[in-house]
Parts: structure tokens; C-alpha cells; sequence
């Protein structure tokens, strides 16, 4: 396809190539319109190549090697974990990957999606300028020439002028200390530690939010000496007290050290790692470590692309939708999509595919109502997993809801016990004013702990968005033995229907 081609006839331009960026080109493309996806390092951005995807398969190993630890320890079976090769474990890490990688860029081509390998930049509301990126696509994939790439390689600039709109998707990067930046050996991020070859020895994570916490299980399954340091009070901060109450047991008994209202004030780097200078509230200490794990956040990356120049509101960075159904931002015919946007969006990968999708039906037009993101699930994928969706208890009461609640504990029921790590389901649900006789009102909450929750959450996803009463959710019949019952078991309680749930 010849330059002219791509800059006359294109409906929409994207920058930005990861979930937000090609869920928009996906959708948009299956509406009929003509799809341009610029994207200056690999498409599927983040979450494919540095977050989701290769951080979820390294968890997968951890847990398999602390299944083989409670085989010994638990059920009498003679195994043990002799050795790690770190470098075996990248190895299938990556062929994940890449094999994701190499299934997006066909779907894409499918598609007619024209991808372009490229930098961009807004010079008015509606053109933008593509200027070419010095390393060729295929050797940012570290593959062997073998496989037939279909993205477009610049040899000078371009201007794109769309007839519909502009999507911006351009991500995030990992939020740093500022007095203590990573060096990529010994301070990381989670983009760093996620594409590593080694497994450190002992360990200093800064934060306690789902990135620190993943990371933590992780790094203490294959023999690491643990430490979290959390500024603020709780594990999980953003999440219900008691979801982040139970994975602060499931911390300790682990023995992985948890420092919670602590802040890092020094960081030396050492011939043997790390010596971190922590205050905490009993006093300051002195911590060392092989690394030092920063899991602070993420930071939207939006500068250098003509944002402010052609008017775009922007607020620390991120992007201000001037319309939350659209997502347009406060210049006309440009929108954002993913780790751009402000609060109350999420910054997940599920979260910025239902953003492309609704962007790219408003540019075919087809009108959208807000996503109410409180229907979004947030996953923790550590060991055990927490998962939630909805409001947590605190949230429910500010909102001036008057909640009933009910927590059934996954150790009262078989298949917790089978599995041993403890956790829970919790549900939050409007207290029924009219009729107490029929149990509460409807569910404003569904929050997890234990293991495979990521996967039970889908449940609770329904039950919130379709705005299920506890008696209507009673009336299912959930498999025994499960996890699952225990959602069964909540909803009976709160349905004056319990059953093996004992009364307070």
C-alpha cells in the first residue's frame, strides 16, 4: 500500500498500539470504517509485552513450584523443587508471548488494519505527522526474520488526515522514585523485573498495590527473601478492608515481611545489591537487598505529541474527556481510550478494550452511555488472588447507602479445605427497607480472596451490572463441591434462606 493510499483514504488514526489502541482498530475495522494503528514499538503495547501476559505466565510457574512444595508438606507426596533454570522459565515466557504477538499482527492484517511502525504527532486537530522509528519492527521482537511482520516501515514523513477522528492511546510507563531512578540492575520496575532472567535472592518491593503484591508472591515462591514496604495503611489499598485484611494474613503466612505507614528515604546501591533506609512507625531500619522493586504506579504517557499545542485538556498528564459516554477529549474528533485517562477510568487492560470498543462505535455513530466503571473487575493475581467488583463496604456507606453485608469464609466450605489457602467471599448488598422478610436489597459489591478468584469473579461481574437481589442469585444451584458455593452460601444468608453458613 503506497503513502498516498494510507493518507487519503483512512476514516480513523490511532496511535498507539496496545489493548486501548487495537481494541479501537479491531471494532472499528468490523463497523466498515478505514483504520490507521501508528504505534512506535510493538503493537500490544504494555500489557502484552511488559504487564499482563509474561507477569501472568511467571505466576503460573511460581504456583506450580508451590504446588510441589505443598505436595511434600501437605499431602505426603515425595517431590521437591531442585532447581530453577531462570533462563528455561524466559524462554517459555516469551514463546507466550510471541505467539500472542504473532496472533494479534495476523488478526490485524486480517482485518486490513494498516500498521504502521512509526512515531506521530498531532499538528492540528486533524492531521497528524508519522516520522519513522530507527530500529525495524521485526528486530524489536528479537525474531529471526523468519516470520512476515505485516507492518509498515517509514523511509521519511508522513501526514494522515482522517475523515472521522483521532484515537489517543498511548499508555503509561512505570511511575519512579525521583531520588532513586531505576538503573534496569538492581532498582527495577515492574517492566523491568517482568522481562528479567534472574530470580533474585532477596527482594525489596516498594508498594502494596497489585503490582507490588503479584510480585512479592512471586519472587518468595522460588526461595526469595521477601520485604513489602507500603506507605499507607493496608495491603491492596484501593480495595475492601477486609480484602485487604485477608491477603495481609496470606503475606504473613508466607513470612513475607509486610511495612505498612513506611516510606523509603535512601537507597544505596551496594557490590551485593541494595541498602534501603526505611521509615517505619516504630522507627527507621535499614534494609539489604539483592534488588529493589519499585511498584508505585503508572504514569500516562502523553507528552511530545502535540497534545497541548492543538488544544487538548490535560490534567498531570492525563487526558480530560470532555464527554465520559464518547471519551472524546475537549477538541473535537480527537479521543482517548486506556492508561491516558484520569480516575474514574481504570488503567486495566479489560477496562481500555471497552474503551476502544465504545470509541470506535461513536466514530461509525452509534451512541454509548458512560461505562459504569465501579462493573469493571480489578483482578490481583498473586498467591492467593483477590478479586472485586462494585463498591467495597466503605465506599457503598459514603455513597449514603445503608449496607447489610455477609462474609463467608473459604475454610467453611470443601473445596477451600481441599485447597488450603485460606480467603473468602464477601458480598455488599443495600439493606432492603421495605421488606426485610425478603433478605437484603440488591448487591452493591462482590469481593475475593483465595485461589482461582480471578476466575470466580466473572460471577460477581453479572450479579453487580445486572443489579441481582440476594434472593434472585439464591435461586441458582452452584456445583459441589466448588469455590463457587461459597457465593451460593452468601447470597442464602443474605436471602433468610441459609443454609450451611451458621448463623452470628
Amino acid at each position: 500500500m503506497g503513502f498516498e493510499e494510507i493518507s487519503n483514504d483512512q476514516d480513523v488514526v490511532i496511535i498507539g498500539g496496545g489493548t486501548g489502541g487495537y481494541a479501537t482498530a479491531l471494532r472499528a475495522r468490523g463497523l466498515g470504517l478505514s483504520v490507521t494503528l501508528i504505534d512506535k514499538g510493538l503493537v500490544g503495547g504494555t500489557c502484552l509485552h511488559r504487564g499482563c501476559i509474561p507477569s501472568k505466565a511467571l505466576l503460573h510457574a511460581a504456583e506450580i513450584s508451590e504446588y510441589i512444595e505443598e505436595g511434600r508438606l501437605r499431602w505426603g507426596i515425595s517431590a521437591s523443587v531442585d532447581k530453577i533454570d531462570p533462563l528455561q522459565m524466559a524462554s517459555t515466557r516469551d514463546d507466550i508471548v510471541e505467539k500472542n504477538h504473532a496472533g494479534l499482527l495476523d488478526h490485524l492484517r486480517h482485518d486490513g488494519i494498516n500498521v504502521i511502525s512509526a512515531t506521530a504527532r498531532l499538528v492540528s486537530d486533524k492531521k497528524v505527522v508519522v516520522s519513522p522509528v530507527p530500529e525495524p519492527y521485526g528486530a524489536q521482537t528479537g525474531a529471526t526474520g523468519k516470520r512476515n511482520y505485516p507492518v509498515t516501515e517509514l523511509s521519511g514523513d508522513l501526514e494522515i488526515t482522517p475523515k472521522r477522528g483521532i484515537v489517543l492511546a498511548t499508555g503509561s510507563r512505570p511511575r519512579q522514585l525521583p531520588d532513586f531512578p531505576e538503573d534496569g540492575k538492581v532498582i527495577v520496575t515492574s517492566d523491568t523485573a517482568t522481562r528479567a532472567m534472574d530470580i533474585p535472592a532477596s527482594v525489596l518491593v516498594i508498594g502494596a498495590g497489585a503490582i507490588g503484591v503479584e510480585f512479592a508472591t512471586f519472587y518468595h515462591a522460588f526461595g526469595a527473601k521477601v520485604t513489602i514496604c507500603e506507605a499507607l495503611p493496608n495491603v491492596l489499598p484501593t480495595e475492601d478492608q477486609d480484602v485487604s485484611n485477608e491477603m495481609a494474613r496470606a503475606l504473613k503466612r508466607k513470612n513475607i515481611d509486610v511495612l505498612l505507614n513506611s516510606t523509603v528515604k535512601d537507597i544505596s546501591v551496594t557490590k551485593k545489591g541494595a541498602k534501603s533506609l526505611i521509615e517505619t512507625p516504630n522507627g527507621p531500619i535499614t534494609l539489604e537487598s539483592e534488588k529493589v522493586l519499585v511498584a508505585i504506579g503508572r504514569v500516562p504517557v502523553t507528552e511530545g505529541i502535540g497534545l497541548e499545542e492543538v488544544g487538548v485538556k490535560l490534567d498531570r498528564g492525563y487526558v480530560v474527556p470532555s464527554d465520559w459516554a464518547t471519551l472524546e477529549t475537549s477538541v473535537a474528533n480527537i479521543y482517548a481510550v486506556g492508561d491516558i485517562l484520569p480516575p474514574p477510568s481504570l488503567a486495566l487492560a479489560h477496562a481500555s478494550f471497552a474503551e476502544g470498543i465504545r470509541v470506535a462505535e461513536t466514530l461509525a455513530g452509534i451512541k454509548n452511555v458512560p461505562i459504569d466503571y465501579a462493573g469493571i473487575p480489578r483482578a490481583t493475581y498473586s498467591h492467593p488472588e483477590a478479586a472485586s467488583v462494585g463498591l467495597s463496604e466503605k465506599q457503598a456507606k459514603e455513597l449514603g447507602y445503608e449496607v447489610v453485608t455477609n462474609k463467608v469464609p473459604l475454610t467453611s466450605i470443601a473445596k477451600g479445605l481441599i485447597y488450603g489457602q485460606g480467603g473468602m467471599v464477601k458480598i455488599v448488598a443495600e439493606k432492603n427497607s421495605s421488606d426485610a422478610s425478603e433478605g437484603a436489597g440488591k448487591i452493591l459489591g462482590v469481593h475475593l480472596v483465595g485461589p482461582h478468584v480471578t476466575e470466580m469473579i466473572s460471577e460477581g461481574m453479572l450479579i453487580y451490572n445486572w443489579e441481582a437481589l440476594p434472593m434472585e442469585v439464591a435461586e441458582y444451584i452452584h456445583p459441589h463441591p466448588s469455590l463457587s458455593e461459597a457465593f451460593g452460601e452468601a447470597n442464602l444468608t443474605l436471602a433468610n434462606r441459609r443454609l450451611h453458613q451458621m448463623g452470628k
